[in-house]
């Protein structure tokens, strides 16, 4: 894989030595949340705009990469992402940049931007019907109480919950909205797991960075390429065959624009949820009076609840934008070229916002919280979809395991992701 040259990268020209308070280093990803947001509060307190040096795991290293803002303030993360004029995503959302025939087959209207952008989350966004809405909504409950059907009786009472719970409901989703064949979901599963476990090195299993991105998303796209021809000859009642059919103004989405947005939902539709399910359980176990207060009022005191899920977990750590014109922010110079790094967990974390923001808080309202993207063109598509499975998933934990404990997570070594790769799950069997 070869660094992009379309776009002339930022020079060191005029910046400022990097920031002591370093947030690039393979150390400082590997080091617990909690020692993560230590060094964020200094940055957001010391030097909220801050210029580091490259990041080290990188998925494409450039030798003349000069490095990148790192944006740690709430009202700044916001600033960006809703400024798409300034700070475009067509140059990709990853620290590195890439070469832009991988950012369009693995990252779709995400890294893109207007007109494309409008024009294909427009395409897309007329696949999911209110009748397809309805739908899923009756699959997730049904999803959701099977998933848990499958362990609750579990004379052991403890499970490996992120394989044997918060991954399965996402991927049973996923694949039965795009109609997945059962052969066929496993081998998904994996690719999207891939797709954001490129600085891992259990993930890696020896490969670079690169080949397990490239090789994940070739192979979804051969996924997708198989079901687009089948749905094409025999037309199904699911969200493959709206892709398909999908039509605004007279124009259709193509195969290969079909392929972009199975990859990228293969891992927004299914990682972020199963990330943020395990980081949930152990933050309910660590904080006992925030389970208990949510039980007593369950469907009344969710919808807030929820918000606080995405808050807390922050399971998207990271996105890149790229400065087009001059401008300020934080009191620094940005200029054409530069990366602008948005740190979502920082952003959830600041105390400027969110009062007592270490906290577990499920009434926590007004929740701004920087989840799905924090705002502007590129607000998660399917940021209802999310909230469904996890309120379909909690009704049946808080239920029927009301007494679960969550062991700690090992999570997974990235910079993207803040993954669970394995969290151990204790609870009293049903009878």
């Amino acid at each position: 894989m070869t660094v992009a040259t379309e776009f002339i990268p930022a020079t060191s020209e005029d910046k400022p030595a990097h920031s002591p308070i370093d947030v690039s280093s393979k150390a400082f990803w590997a080091q617990t949340s909690e020692q993560r947001d230590q060094r964020f509060a200094q940055l957001r307190a010391q030097d909220p705009v801050s210029w580091q040096r490259p990041v080290e795991d990188a998925v494409a290293p450039d030798p003349h990469d000069p490095g990148y803002w790192a944006v740690v303030k709430h009202a700044d993360i916001v600033k960006v992402s809703r400024d798409s004029k300034t700070y475009i995503s067509g140059q990709g959302v990853l620290f590195d940049l890439l070469p832009p025939e991988f950012l369009e087959m693995s990252q779709s209207f995400l890294a893109m931007d207007a007109p494309k952008h409008d024009y294909l989350r427009k395409l897309i966004s007329s696949a999911f019907t209110p009748r397809r809405i309805q739908r899923i909504d009756e699959q997730i409950k049904v999803a959701a109480r099977e998933v848990v059907d499958g362990f609750a009786g579990n004379p052991a009472g403890e499970i490996e919950f992120a394989s044997e719970c918060a991954q399965k409901l996402p991927v049973r989703l996923f694949c039965d909205m795009f109609g997945v064949p059962d052969e066929l979901r496993e081998q998904t599963a994996r690719c999207a797991a891939d797709i954001v476990s490129w600085a891992d090195s259990e993930a890696l299993a020896g490969r670079t960075p690169a080949q397990i991105q490239l090789g994940a998303a070739e192979t979804l796209h051969g996924i997708a390429a198989r079901l687009i021809a089948d749905r094409r000859a025999n037309p199904a009642d699911d969200l493959f065959t709206n892709l398909v059919q999908a039509e605004v103004d007279g124009q259709h989405l193509t195969d290969a624009e079909i392929g972009a947005f199975f990859v990228l939902l293969s891992v927004a539709g299914t990682d972020t949820t199963k990330h943020t399910s395990s980081l949930t359980v152990k933050a309910m176990t660590d904080f006992p009076e925030q389970r208990d207060w949510l039980r007593a009022d369950y469907d009344g005191r969710i919808k807030t609840a929820l918000e606080e899920f995405v808050r807390f977990a922050s399971p998207v750590m990271t996105f890149r934008r790229t400065a087009v014109v001059e401008t300020e922010l934080g009191g620094k110079r940005i200029i054409p070229g530069d990366k602008v790094v948005l740190f979502y967990p920082s952003g959830n974390r600041d105390a400027d916002v969110f009062a007592d923001p270490e906290c577990f808080d499920l009434s926590r309202d007004p929740n701004p919280h920087l989840g799905f993207g924090g705002g502007g063109t590129h607000f998660c598509l399917g940021n209802q979809l999310a909230k469904g499975a996890l309120r379909a998933l909690f009704s049946e934990l808080l239920t029927r395991l009301p007494d679960f404990e969550a062991g700690e997570p090992d999570l997974l070594g990235t910079n993207f992701m803040r993954g669970v790769k394995r969290l151990p799950f204790r609870f009293t069997p049903e009878r």
